[in-house]
């Protein structure tokens, strides 16, 4: 998606359990394994777009976690809170605020959207999370560890 700013995007990453393992994908273009996740779009908020993100990333209907009001007024919507916010350089001139989210999913089938580029998708265990041969970084790990700690069938 194009950027909405070229100084700064929003975006909306899912922290996707499904029984003792978090989903994550490998990135190519940084190298390392990150949560589905991306920029949000003029029409949605970062609810939105982390719900989105997962269905057409790893092709999966996903369930975010945590609390929100239930009693406005006058059509308002309370969105979701994420459960982690960064703000991260992509280059010189670009940076991301990132929207970290905690979201179920009731199977680990894995079918991404026809047009998105084939990449690498696993489930990865606590163990598998802290073995150093796969690249995660040490801000992802920890989302991730948090996730399983919290949604993980025990």
């Amino acid at each position: 998606m194009p950027h909405i700013h070229e100084k700064i995007d929003f975006c909306a990453d899912a922290y996707i359990v499904n029984g003792d393992a978090v989903l994550l994908r490998f990135h190519d273009k940084y190298d390392t394994w990150l949560p589905p996740g991306g920029h949000v779009e003029l029409d949605e908020d970062m609810e939105e777009a982390a719900i989105r993100e997962a269905k057409e990333e790893v092709g999966i209907d996903i369930t975010l976690v945590g609390n929100r009001l239930t009693d406005l007024h006058d059509g308002d919507k309370e969105v979701l809170p994420p459960r982690f916010i960064n703000r991260h350089r992509i280059n010189e001139t670009h940076e991301h605020v990132s929207c970290a989210y905690f979201a179920r999913s009731n199977t680990r089938s894995i079918t991404p959207d026809a047009g998105e580029k084939e990449v690498e998708i696993r489930w990865f265990t606590k163990k598998e999370l802290n073995d150093p041969t796969f690249q995660v970084w040490p801000r992802v790990r920890r989302y991730a560890m948090e996730a399983l700690n919290e949604l993980a069938d025990s």
